[in-house]
């Protein structure tokens, strides 16, 4: 198959695992939402998320990331040792929530003790939260945002670094789903699509084999050992 016939491929990352304790806020159209940066484990992540998109051949022609610092953190150890510019992209920012942002389960359970468990039990939707950005709006701007990416870049293949919020959003709206939430990606978890065209399929979704056997994505790997960087793994489609 020549390089024309080839289909290319869009890559969504999860952000790195989040410093709980952190309060930063940003505002943005949607409202002010919390914004941390990484925990010391989420920076670990980011460097092992790094060392795998570095083996990546071709590597992505561009890269897109959500404003939020947790995501421009995950994608900065990548950045700078491929030399890549990273373009953000608002449209990419996560789900806003509205009075839940920056509060923990505990004290959400204090004034909204049932929406909680139906958000824990029954129904993984953020915007049950009041106020929150409703499902269709998301999901709208979510979709305009990689469609528009990928139309700007019609040759090679992109990464989008983002959050679980919009990961689903979109991978939803492929796969027809109704659901806001139909699985949650890891930190730092690797998925990839198919782009053919205007077709979109689904080649495998979160892939952690770089943080459960970092040894498989080093350089110098052999090639016996080492999968393709871009391969499928362990999520619910491969």
């Amino acid at each position: 198959m020549s390089d024309r016939e080839r289909p290319r491929l869009l890559f969504l990352v999860r952000h790195g695992e989040a410093d709980q304790a952190s309060d930063d806020m940003r505002t943005t159209p949607r409202g002010l939402q919390w914004d941390p940066p990484l925990s010391a484990r989420g920076r670990e992540q980011a460097e092992l998320l790094a060392r795998r998109l570095l083996l990546m051949e071709p590597r992505p022609a561009a890269v897109y990331c959500s404003p939020f610092r947790r995501a421009r953190e995950t994608v900065a150890p990548f950045a700078e040792a491929a030399g890549v510019e990273v373009a953000l992209d608002e449209d990419l920012g996560e789900a806003y929530v509205g009075e839940w942002e920056n509060r923990s389960f505990e004290e959400i359970l204090a004034t909204d003790e049932d929406l909680l468990r139906r958000f824990r039990d029954q129904e993984p939707m953020w915007s049950l939260a009041p106020g929150a950005e409703p499902t269709d709006a998301l999901r709208e701007r979510v979709v305009r945002a990689v469609e528009r990416i990928l139309a700007r870049h019609p040759e090679g293949n992109v990464l989008v670094v983002a959050h679980g919020g919009v990961i689903n959003a979109y991978v939803g709206h492929v796969l027809g789903l109704e659901q806001e939430m139909f699985f949650l990606p890891d930190h730092a978890s690797l998925s990839s699509l198919f782009v053919e065209g205007e077709r979109r399929r689904v080649r495998f979704l979160n892939d952690v084999r770089h943080l459960t056997d970092p040894h498989l994505f080093h350089v110098g790997a052999s090639a016996a050992e080492a999968p393709a960087a871009g391969g499928p793994g362990r999520g619910p489609a491969g």
